[in-house]
């Protein structure tokens, strides 16, 4: 306080009293003092009780929001670490049109919303905005190529790779992996499966990764059961970049008969509250989304508080969770699973 003192010109009680914005203190003289704060790295004593947060959720997100899934989970913890500050949290739907950039435009200059948070987001034009504005922000399950916004999210890469390397361990060597393409976080679910192959000296086989059109267990059933309709799934496990994919799996091997794990193991990712209740009960890896929501809360509130420093991305570790859907393998000499009745269940 006294380097801030003597760099303003003021005396250390002026000081205090500008941070703890008490009266007293000239706007200007304010202004001066906690810009001269932040370039020192001052702990800002200032309060960010009573403000807003506005929380912009993409179309992908809210979709995800309905069927209760990861965004569900990671509001949950937004609205924990919120009230634990004080503060109002403001969810806005992106619509995915032009609208959404005045939508941003009018938050942006909101003087009573101290921070943004983007969640699922990855619409450029959106980022530059908000970036170009100067307000604090942080992306959560996203990140910005740039570097120019703070950002948190799972480390996805890693995840997966912890799951594939599970797999191997168990003796698995033809491991399929099923995902909806289309966001960076699951291109980085794709390349950590990559990374747990090469490390084991593994290659992919051809079809070994199944797109899906949607992230609902429908389709992935259906894409599934089509490769094992035609015979064209050499594979001893499935990988799958959600737990509701996994579901699909599950739906498509057992109503051909088709045990998991004994023919095929099932893992996942996300470790939804539904897999726990499963048959068979489904090994996933956990995904802290809950954890999500609050790390974000604690990053922006200390950049809208301190000033924007370094911008970082930061990733929380997940965890495996073994249950059932998962076992030791010995090989077959049979290029795809064997359909044990031709009459399928209903």
């Amino acid at each position: 306080m006294r380097d801030i003192a003597r760099a303003c010109d003021v005396s250390i009680s002026t000081v205090s009293r500008a941070l703890a914005g008490q009266k007293g203190v000239r706007d200007d003289i304010r202004q001066r003092i906690v810009e001269a704060a932040k370039m020192a790295r001052y702990p800002m004593p200032t309060s960010f009780a009573g403000s807003r947060i506005a929380v912009f959720a993409s179309p992908a997100a809210m979709t995800d929001y309905s069927r209760s899934q990861f965004t569900w989970h990671v509001l949950e913890g937004l609205k924990s670490a919120a009230t634990a500050h004080d503060t109002e949290i403001s969810l806005i739907p992106l619509s995915g049109g032009e609208d959404q950039y005045t939508a941003l435009d009018e938050v942006l200059a909101d003087k009573s919303v101290r921070g943004v948070l983007f969640l699922t987001v990855d619409d450029a034009q959106l980022l530059e905005r908000v970036h170009a504005s100067g307000k604090a922000a942080v992306l959560i399950n996203s990140d910005d190529p740039s570097m120019r916004i703070s950002s948190v999210s799972p480390c996805n890469r890693s995840a997966a790779r912890l799951a594939c390397d599970y797999l191997i361990g168990l003796g698995h060597r033809r491991i399929a992996f099923v995902m909806k393409p289309g966001r960076v976080t699951i291109q980085r679910r794709l390349e950590g499966w990559a990374d747990a192959l090469q490390e084991h000296g593994l290659d992919p086989l051809p079809g070994h990764v199944i797109k899906v059109e949607d992230w609902t267990p429908e389709c992935a059933e259906r894409a599934i059961g089509e490769r094992l309709d035609r015979r064209e799934l050499d594979a001893t496990a499935l990988l799958c970049a959600a737990d509701s994919l996994a579901l699909g799996a599950l739906s498509a091997l057992s109503s051909r008969n088709i045990a998991c794990p004994q023919d095929i193991s099932v893992l996942g990712i996300d470790d939804l509250p539904i897999s726990d209740l499963l048959k068979p009960r489904l090994t996933t890896i956990h995904i802290p989304a809950r954890q999500l929501g609050e790390a974000a809360v604690e990053t922006l509130v200390e950049l809208a508080m301190q000033g924007q420093r370094l911008v970082r991305r930061t990733e929380l570790a997940c965890r495996l969770i073994v249950r059932d859907s998962t076992t030791f393998v010995a090989e077959r000499k049979s290029s795809a699973p064997r359909v044990r009745n031709a009459e399928r269940r209903s």
